[in-house]
């Protein structure tokens, strides 16, 4: 909860107020009656035309996602996806990313990171520094084509069912691995964290703090 309210619902709020025509979430198997009724049904989270179980990892949820837009008699043009534990994606990145995939069929919503990085080697040593100009930390939305990702994302599990051992991360990494597309960086925001620790919620509820207090100035 975060003040209340389920953090999935802050990112569910903000896409069912975008241009966004239809929502499939998924979630896990054991979580698809509470989320139909405590959190879709409760909240009036109408764009939400399926909650559908994931897989064991997230590229395997992305893929029961996206088997269940194929479902539809009108495929879509473009499929964002999304975590929904980023509760402040807003419009103005939706927007973003919505031109951008229009011109480059592949984006992420991302940031230059602040900090230096370092590249550890095996032992823990210091191995590389990449310039911080070049370097972004990505979020999401990651938007795509919906033929790019839905092939990009078959092929993955074909060879994972060949026997290849299987490591990605996000889903701009299926399609430049797969596919051998470049993915467009487009601008995300700072704020918009992916909650994962017990710090992530404080920050989070800092973060909500002040937007309760500027729309009340």
């Amino acid at each position: 909860l975060l003040e209340g309210m389920p953090v999935l619902c802050y990112s569910l709020q903000t896409f069912q107020q975008s241009m966004i025509e239809e929502i499939v979430l998924v979630c896990g198997e054991d979580d698809l009656e509470y989320c139909r009724k405590e959190i879709v049904e409760k909240y009036g989270y109408t764009k939400v035309r399926a909650v559908v179980a994931g897989g064991r990892e997230r590229y395997h949820s992305v893929c029961c996602g996206l088997e269940e837009l194929a479902k539809l008699s009108e495929l879509p043009d473009y499929v964002m996806i999304h975590d929904g534990a980023r509760p402040f994606a807003d419009q103005e990145i939706i927007e973003r990313c919505a031109k951008a995939v229009e011109q480059y069929q592949a984006c992420v919503a991302g940031m230059p990171v602040k900090d230096t990085i370092k590249i550890a080697d095996e032992y823990g040593f210091a191995a590389e520094t990449p310039e911080r100009k070049f370097v972004w930390q990505i979020q999401t939305p990651q938007v795509f084509a919906f033929s790019m990702i839905y092939q990009a994302y078959r092929q993955l599990l074909e060879l994972e069912a060949g026997g290849m051992d299987i490591s990605v991360t996000d889903d701009a990494m299926v399609v430049e691995t797969v596919m051998k597309r470049q993915v467009r960086l487009v601008e995300g925001s700072y704020k918009n964290i992916k909650i994962t620790t017990p710090e992530d919620l404080e920050i989070a509820k800092l973060y909500l703090k002040g937007a309760v207090a500027r729309s009340n100035q």
